[in-house]
């Protein structure tokens, strides 16, 4: 089977674009009008109409509520700690004995009676 040469590839797809774009609708060509000018109180409408109109008067108009203090998840805060106090100083006193036995740099006291001086 013969493939087709790059000039056949490039033929084909010139038609199908070009095909494909003469195929769109036409729009017809719009007038352009050109906005008329404002007068300087228009201008100054439109621009306190863009800042918000009076910036200065947005907090009067809102009020803000304040959210309570959440007590109640801060006294389960402090009950989970109450009660994991206990279990954490259990913790620290084995881990520190534990590490105090094995440390044995500079300390002869448990090391076995082969090293006798």
């Amino acid at each position: 089977m013969q493939t087709p040469s790059l000039a056949r590839l490039l033929l084909v797809l010139a038609l199908a674009t070009g095909g494909a774009a003469l195929a769109q609708p036409r729009k017809p060509v719009q007038d352009f009008n050109a906005p008329r000018e404002l007068t300087a109180e228009e201008r100054e409408a439109a621009k306190q109409r863009a800042m918000g109109n009076n910036l200065n008067s947005y907090g009067k108009d809102i009020q803000v509520k304040a959210q309570p203090f959440p007590w109640k998840a801060v006294g389960l805060a402090g009950i989970v700690f109450l009660a994991a106090i206990p279990f954490g100083i259990r913790a620290f006193r084995n881990t520190s004995k534990e590490m105090s036995n094995s440390n044995t740099f500079g300390n002869n006291s448990n090391r076995g009676e082969d090293e006798e001086a």
